[in-house]
């Protein structure tokens, strides 16, 4: 077996003699495709806060919508979605919101609604496996 007798300070060095490769160039940030490491992080935090700040309706929140004629307007959306961010900064798991004479059981962590139900079906029902409520 043949010893290697030359002293190589870099895998760059290796990979160039012995795979014919163009040694990798030296700078101060790494780059891919003309974007450095920080820029590529930064967006995929961007994108990933944006996806999770979107408030999601779980198949059954949609059923309970739909069956119970249940539509929200648009700033009731709104209102429903800072219950939830009052919610999280509260540290609350699973949160009542109320909003008008809506309510809705949502996951917070996950950003889901649960359930929806209306004045008249909440009455009738009492709320478990919650950890918190949110009356806007």
């Amino acid at each position: 077996m043949d010893k290697i007798t030359n002293s190589f300070t870099s895998i760059e060095q290796v990979a160039g003699q012995y795979l014919n490769n163009q040694p990798a160039k030296k700078t101060g940030d790494a780059t891919l495709n003309g974007a450095s490491f920080q820029d590529i992080l930064k967006q995929r935090i961007d994108t990933q806060q944006t996806k999770s700040s979107e408030l999601k309706f779980s198949k059954h929140a949609s059923q309970r919508l739909d069956d119970r004629d249940i539509s929200l307007s648009a700033d009731q959306s709104q209102r429903l979605e800072e219950g939830v961010a009052k919610a999280s900064a509260k540290g609350i798991k699973e949160s009542l919101v109320i909003v008008d004479s809506l309510a809705f059981i949502v996951n917070v962590p996950n950003q889901t609604v649960v359930t929806a139900m209306d004045k008249q079906d909440a009455m009738e029902n009492v709320f478990t496996n919650i950890d918190g409520a949110v009356i806007i």
